[in-house]
């Protein structure tokens, strides 16, 4: 996993998480506190979820095979999303349960020394931790906001853990509250209240994270920077001349697959398009880098056909977001009839364009060059 993956950040909540979680489980048993109990199962949970996050980081780095042409990328999106669930179920779930259980059968916080001085002692350990995790996005972040920040991450580790430190500093909050209210009121209820509060707390950020990674695992464009960049690569205003249509797909966090339809001149030799097309992919890359693997069609643009909506597949007014070009973008991923002949993958006669891909080192037509070159 790369240093934009938040290594740093998933070592550094590992190791706040298992020490709090002893010393939750020690208060627990000296003073018999629920919030104590799910507090520490709650930080167990959170433990086994940083080495779920690093696991995933790992696989992800395994080379390409046929079976998997376009890398093991995804994997990143899977174990975070494996996250969700055992927040959900070891961690939310379970302080539901052991809250209703002493809202229901409630009894006095014994030695309660013990679950303050624990708690105290969590709460630094846990900013420590959150600290780290938004040192850390902020290199990343730019100017986008925080809520945006979480929703936009193709990286999927830092939001992971940036969201698990703030549910567990507010949890922490909930419990010293509740065995607070305990002690004061000597009612017991007070302390499942606080568990209660907790689990539901934890359920809520469960779900978002699982919204947030069921979307990469779908497949996001590029952001629109990015998009905007490519757009502004691929045109050279003399053989190519504009981008029919475009589609980006993350295969993983760091690795972009480009497919686009570009328009050139009629009278241009193959030659002459294959040195365009090759030289278009190398400004891709330049512009993003991880823009790894690349597909170039060239057609014929024709401006009537366009403005009346008959080009094959294609429809006016794009959204720019989606990585498609405002003149003409299609309706689905191929061309039933090319202009020129020349197709996609599912037409029978094969694009002029050049194709790369990192995964199988081979391309397409006439340009066989390797996307890391």
């Amino acid at each position: 996993m790369s240093a934009s993956g938040g290594t740093k950040a998933i070592v550094a909540a590992l190791a706040a998480n298992l020490s709090i979680a002893v010393a939750k489980f020690v208060a627990f048993l000296f003073s018999g506190s629920s919030s104590m109990l799910a507090e520490s199962v709650h930080s167990l949970a959170d433990s086994g979820n940083q080495g779920l996050l690093l696991l995933g980081g790992k696989r992800a780095q395994r080379e390409a095979t046929p079976q998997h042409p376009f890398g093991y990328g995804r994997e990143r999106y899977i174990y975070a999303f494996l996250v969700s669930i055992v927040l959900f179920s070891v961690g939310g779930m379970f302080a539901v349960y052991e809250g209703y259980e002493k809202i229901k059968h409630p009894h006095a916080i014994e030695a309660w020394y013990w679950p303050v001085g624990v708690l105290v002692f969590a709460i630094i350990a846990e900013a420590f931790s959150f600290r780290t995790a938004i040192r850390e996005s902020n290199e990343t972040r730019g100017n986008r906001s925080w809520t945006e920040f979480v929703r936009r991450a193709k990286a999927p580790e830092l939001p992971v853990v940036l969201l698990e430190d703030l549910g567990a500093l507010v949890g922490l909050i909930l419990a010293l509250g509740g065995v607070g209210l305990a002690l004061a009121t000597g009612n017991g209820v007070w302390d499942g209240i606080g568990t209660l509060c907790i689990g539901i707390l934890l359920i809520v950020i469960a779900i978002v994270l699982a919204a947030e990674t069921k979307s990469l695992l779908l497949g996001e464009s590029a952001g629109i920077e990015d998009v905007e960049k490519i757009k502004a690569s691929v045109v050279d205003g003399d053989t190519v001349t504009r981008i029919i249509h475009m589609r980006t797909l993350h295969l993983g966090p760091e690795e972009l697959l480009v497919a686009a339809k570009i328009a050139v001149r009629h009278d241009e030799t193959a030659a002459e398009v294959a040195d365009a097309i090759n030289a278009a992919e190398n400004r891709i890359r330049e512009a993003v880098p991880i823009a790894r693997v690349i597909y170039l069609e060239p057609d014929i643009y024709d401006a009537e056909a366009a403005a009346n909506g008959t080009n094959p597949g294609t429809e006016t007014g794009a959204d720019p977001a989606t990585g498609t070009d405002a003149v003409a973008t299609p309706l689905t991923g191929t061309d039933a009839a090319p202009l020129t002949g020349t197709g996609t993958g599912t037409d029978a006669a094969p694009a002029a364009g050049a194709s790369t891909d990192k995964a199988t080192g081979a391309g397409e037509g006439p340009s066989t060059k390797d996307s890391g070159h």
